[in-house]
């Protein structure tokens, strides 16, 4: 992939990977700033922490969802590597340059490149978080 093509689809993946919904949902619905709650991360896990389950299933489903969209448009639209789009939406969610670096673990962006790179994959990777969690 030449270097016209790697840049949008990095900076792509990157802008998209660090929306950070979590923060914006609890600090839009009054949660305040959720950084300073339990781990201090910006993803599902911590929002769950709050204690609103459906500000948690909104940030789960966001989170996968932009890692997704990152894969999607990489391959659809800027004709690039849909899994450097999708390294670089992890990246982005892990390290928001908007939160000078600080962000979440990846783990819901990661299911979402999973799910789009191949179904399949996203499918194992959802059951074993599943079982972890259960464990």
């Amino acid at each position: 992939m030449d270097l016209a093509t790697l840049l949008p689809v990095l900076l792509a993946g990157y802008l998209l990977g660090s929306i950070p919904f979590g923060l914006l949902l609890t600090s839009l619905t009054g949660g305040g700033d959720l950084r300073s709650v339990g781990s201090g991360n910006i993803g599902a896990t911590n929002v769950l922490r709050t204690g609103r389950k459906g500000l948690a299933a909104a940030t789960l489903l966001l989170d996968l969802g932009k890692g997704f969209a990152a894969v999607w448009l990489a391959r659809h639209v800027l004709g690039g590597d849909p899994a450097i789009g999708g390294l670089a939406a992890v990246i982005g969610h892990c390290f928001p340059v908007w939160l000078k670096f600080k962000g979440g673990k990846g783990v819901a962006t990661t299911a979402g490149v999973c799910f789009g790179l191949w179904w399949p994959i996203g499918a194992v990777y959802a059951a074993v978080w599943i079982a972890m969690l259960a464990i």
